[in-house]
């Protein structure tokens, strides 16, 4: 039994016994054993019973629960069977092995029973992001056993956590491989191609999680006029190019990505005249762009922008922000226009989100039909006894 022990208050256990991954700080009545941060710690009852295993961490989110089971230890064996239930469940939707397809996310945090950790696979190359102290401590533990489990599918691991992990924890490690370190940086999706910035673009340095919504919106595009909003690396754009477009403008804030979205859309259609990118803040971009009655105007908009609420804090300022977005793309898109429209902030539910865009439709006086609702795919399940996983909200709209 391990003397670095989580002791709950009285009546606090109540949401390990229906499996959901988190303690809370404030369920906690004290700890013993002095454990450091990212310890394994056994977490039990005000009487004592044991409840779980879990990373221990400062902060609103106590400790990250591993396993429900008491003699499951975290071990290397304990890596390789959860990473080889990951890969199995891709492997079964058709993700893994694909000719098509080399993209994906083998590991979701709490949706495959390993909160605090993501892996993205690229190709030959699997980008590894912690999000909790116990997951950095455990990186090299779980890089052994991702490449004994990905047999030799891949030959690069690299480690991405600089941004990610908690600031007060008070680590100072560096971005880098933990594995090989010749990567080509060109993945397939669909049977698009795209260079991917896991060294200095967002999150792995691809939002695998539009996969499917891509693929959607390329069965809207034909003869469409395009605007991609937030664009960052441009993968709705060039989806809407094979769908055959008439045109794509591409717009992100951020030069850098700009310029690799133009490089994404080259690999695919190379001196296809129908697409012109811009480095533009957003809000400008829309209050300058041609309106609904313009020949010149947009009758196809996607709307992706960044997380506007990180944490509940925030909330109210994220639903005016969506608002405000979404208003914009209704007075300016032509009649007879569809508009995909995201929130991917894990604060923002969906009631909320769809309350903003309604607010925002009702503002323009537009007629507007739900064409279909959007959620993330399948290699980022949501673990059904922690509903917060359920992060992108998406809606396809026909406006009048």
């Amino acid at each position: 039994m391990s003397n670095k022990i989580v002791v709950l208050k009285r009546g606090k256990e109540e949401s390990l016994k229906r499996f959901h991954p988190w303690v809370f700080s404030g369920a906690i009545h004290h700890i013993e054993g002095q454990p450091d941060e990212g310890d394994v710690v056994r977490v039990v009852s005000s009487d004592g019973d044991f409840l779980a295993w879990g990373h221990v961490q400062i902060g609103s989110i106590a400790v990250r629960i591993l396993t429900f089971h008491e003699d499951e230890p975290i071990d290397a064996t304990f890596w390789r069977h959860r990473l080889r239930v990951a890969y199995d469940v891709r492997r079964s939707i058709g993700l893994a092995g694909s000719a098509l397809t080399d993209s994906y996310r083998l590991v979701h945090g709490e949706g495959d029973d390993l909160p605090g950790l993501v892996i993205d696979i690229y190709g030959r190359t699997a980008v590894m992001q912690a999000h909790s102290v116990g997951m950095h401590v455990s990186r090299h533990a779980i890089a052994e056993a991702l490449a004994e489990v990905m047999q030799g599918t891949i030959e690069n691991i690299y480690y991405k956590s600089e941004t990610t992990l908690p600031y007060k924890a008070g680590l100072h490690d560096e971005n880098g491989y933990l594995l090989g370190g010749q990567a080509d940086d060109v993945a397939l999706e669909n049977g698009l191609r795209f260079h991917v910035d896991w060294m200095g673009g967002q999150k792995t340095g691809f939002f695998v999680d539009q996969r499917d919504n891509r693929a959607l919106l390329e069965t809207y595009s034909n003869g469409r006029r395009v605007l991609n909003m937030f664009c960052y690396t441009g993968g709705f754009s060039f989806y809407a190019m094979r769908g055959g477009a008439a045109l794509v403008h591409s717009v992100d804030s951020s030069a850098r990505a700009i310029d690799i979205t133009r490089s994404n859309v080259e690999l695919n259609f190379p001196d296809d005249p129908r697409h012109q990118a811009f480095a533009e803040d957003a809000f400008r971009y829309l209050d300058t762009m041609p309106g609904r009655d313009d020949a010149e105007g947009y009758d196809l908009i996607i709307l992706d922008p960044p997380a506007f609420a990180k944490h509940r804090d925030a909330l109210h300022n994220a639903l005016q922000g969506y608002r405000r977005l979404n208003a914009k793309a209704f007075q300016k898109i032509r009649p007879g226009g569809i508009l995909f429209t995201f929130s991917c902030s894990q604060a923002v539910n969906k009631d909320q989100f769809r309350t903003s865009v309604f607010t925002a439709a009702a503002q323009s006086g537009r007629s507007v039909r739900i064409l279909h609702q959007l959620h993330q795919p399948a290699d980022h399940p949501i673990n059904i006894y922690h509903p917060e996983g359920e992060y992108l909200k998406g809606l396809v709209l026909y406006v009048e």
